[in-house]
């Protein structure tokens, strides 16, 4: 783990909200999965290439818009429990240090105040709700904001139980904050019973991709696949870029190690769409090993939420700088360049 990712995990442990941090730490069930992640990328072990210039060395990424380095924010809900300024502050954090930024559709604060905080490209994460108006009424705003690419959340076709509390939401939150870009679009009858209109549908099949594309003109890409033979389906259905999650350890337990499955997908899709990844990322070792798998882009969440608790947009700016810096750093000890270079090296021993 990057010394830096820690001390905010620590300092976040010790000024957020308990169950916020139970929230944001633990997984489903007895968090097998959770427990894995991280060690699943240190199994992997670098074959370096020596002897090379690497005296400039480029973490530029072109994936669904142009950013200064692969490592985004993956898209997790609720910031505003996790600091005052809410996505508002993570998305200048991670504006500023130039990386992709997922902003969560259960955000608590507008995506129309959130895109005007990044300058640069951004995606939305989407789930398809039971009141399909919901997520074609954001989905067109996110276009008309700005947003580059949707992210489907394929994996979460009911929410999985973590501490599940009276209305089984995982934590108590009131409807006002968390439906602050959902309930505009309800009428005052579905507000009644809110989240039976907003939860995710859980009969979405293949059409949800080539539906949300056609309503919002974007790429969009699958997240939630931890199959190689699931990524050839959803490409062959339209998708874009093919994202490989297990959701942090938070819906199936036992779930495989996104670090495990990531090379059969990348094997699998070859290069018809890009391969992104999130799941135990915690320093540029991971990043690094991720990429050289064959992933375009890397994501953390946890991190990033950290450092959000600990110090605002500075906290998340700081983080992701970090690891790209860690990341730049490692690439010309393993004597690459570019991430194309990263990709082609043959860098993971077999």
């Amino acid at each position: 783990m990057h010394p830096l990712v820690r001390q905010f995990r620590d300092r976040a442990a010790a000024n957020v909200d308990p169950a916020f941090w139970a929230y944001v730490t633990r997984g489903m069930d007895a968090g097998v999965s959770v427990g894995e992640a991280q060690s699943a990328w240190q199994h992997y072990r670098f074959s370096p290439r020596v002897l090379r210039d690497v005296s400039t060395v480029d973490t530029r990424a072109s994936i669904f818009g142009d950013f200064a380095s692969p490592i985004g924010v993956a898209p997790t809900a609720f910031h505003r429990l996790a600091h005052t300024d809410g996505e508002v502050a993570t998305a200048t954090g991670a504006s500023a240090a130039g990386v992709p930024l997922c902003l969560s559709s259960r955000s608590t604060c507008r995506i129309e105040t959130v895109a005007a905080e990044v300058n640069g490209p951004w995606w939305l994460q989407i789930y398809v709700t039971k009141e399909r108006a919901v997520t074609e009424a954001m989905v067109r705003r996110s276009v008309a904001a700005g947003a580059t690419a949707l992210v489907l959340t394929a994996d979460t076709p009911y929410v999985g139980h973590r501490d599940i509390v009276g209305s089984g939401r995982p934590i108590q939150l009131d409807d006002d904050l968390a439906l602050v870009n959902m309930g505009e679009h309800l009428s005052p009858e579905q507000f009644a019973d809110p989240w039976a209109h907003v939860d995710q549908d859980p009969s979405i099949d293949l059409d949800a991709i080539a539906w949300l594309h056609d309503i919002s003109g974007l790429p969009v890409i699958v997240k939630g696949v931890l199959r190689a033979d699931d990524s050839n389906r959803f490409v062959d259905a339209g998708a874009a870029g093919i994202w490989v999650s297990n959701h942090g350890g938070r819906q199936l337990d036992r779930a495989v190690s996104t670090a495990d499955v990531l090379p059969a997908v990348v094997a699998e899709v070859g290069d018809a769409v890009p391969v992104v990844v999130d799941g135990g990322v915690r320093d540029g070792y991971d990043v690094l090993t991720a990429l050289a798998l064959g992933a375009s882009a890397v994501f953390v969440g946890r991190p990033a939420i950290w450092a959000l608790v600990a110090d605002g947009a500075h906290g998340v700016e700081t983080v992701m700088t970090a690891l790209c810096d860690e990341l730049r750093h490692l690439m010309g000890l393993a004597g690459v360049t570019d991430l194309a270079q990263v990709r082609s090296a043959g860098l993971i021993a077999h």
